[in-house]
């Protein structure tokens, strides 16, 4: 599988911060990035690397009208398998209302609650845009996490149309 490039903008866009505090983790070696022309990018690889290695407060964060959680489990994964295994993933959840929102992340934050041991080291970070009624969940562990969590919110989703 082809590693996938982001931009400044873009990480800024999926960590909810802004683009010069991307820019300070490279110039000070917390995030990998490789200079292309002008302008630097960031494989999927070294974003998930940095996602585990760095808890980011939302006090750090540059906080406009959206909504940003963070969850960490602090489990030991037992899996060999899924110890040389890690995925990130992206969901975007659009036409959301806050009802919704609140519903999703609570949900999704008693999952996280539950330090189930197969859930390892694993993320969510939650982000919801007001602005354009979207609710993005940003997805980092290994596979049978991966997999709980997605299954999990597309459970959710459906519950929602009805």
């Amino acid at each position: 599988m082809e590693d996938q490039f982001y931009t400044i903008d873009k990480i800024a866009e999926i960590l909810g911060m802004h683009h010069k505090t991307i820019r300070k983790f490279i110039t000070e070696g917390k995030l990998p990035a490789s200079k292309v022309g002008k302008q630097w990018r960031i494989s999927g690889h070294d974003l998930s690397t940095f996602m585990e290695k760095n808890n980011v407060n939302i006090s750090d964060k540059e906080i406009s009208e959206e909504s940003n959680i963070d969850f960490v489990t602090n489990g030991e994964i037992k899996d060999t398998v899924n110890e040389k295994v890690n995925v990130s993933t992206v969901v975007d959840i659009n036409d959301i209302d806050k009802e919704e929102y609140f519903r999703i992340s609570n949900t999704l934050i008693a999952l996280m609650n539950c330090k189930d041991p197969k859930m390892g080291k694993s993320t969510v970070n939650v982000k919801y845009d007001e602005k354009v009624s979207r609710l993005r969940v940003l997805l980092w562990g290994n596979i049978s996490f991966i997999e709980e969590m997605l299954s999990v919110i597309s459970m959710l989703v459906e519950q929602t149309d009805l």
